[in-house]
């Protein structure tokens, strides 16, 4: 496991959790501390640390990751009212694991300006 990294523990299933959609190169499982009715993570199965450590070779894993969010959203009526993205990026930013992973969040309304 790459520097204990808690996403590579659970890509490597290593570390537990409640996993709800996987495709090749992407992982996708609930928060443990959500903050909507419906909080997902999906992760690269690589480690990526951060938004600012994507790399051109890694447009294939980018792609993977949006096809999953996609087959999510139209597998599950809770999205039908909307969702968010949200990607924290460094410490000013909310990244508090540097794996890269992106939020996706729907069951209630969502405010303006987020943070």
């Amino acid at each position: 496991m790459e520097n204990k990294c808690l996403f590579c523990g659970i890509v490597n299933r290593e570390i537990s959790a409640d996993i709800i959609g996987e495709s090749e190169l992407s992982l996708a499982f609930k928060d443990i501390s959500p903050v909507a009715p419906k909080h997902i993570l999906i992760i690269p199965k690589k480690h990526v640390a951060s938004v600012s450590d994507i790399e051109i070779r890694d447009i294939d894993i980018i792609n993977d990751i949006f096809i999953l969010i996609n087959k999510l959203i139209a597998d599950d009526v809770i999205f039908e009212n909307g969702y968010r993205i949200i990607i924290n990026n460094g410490n000013y930013g909310g990244q508090t694991v540097y794996h890269l992973h992106i939020h996706l969040m729907s069951g209630r309304k969502m405010n303006w300006p987020p943070g």
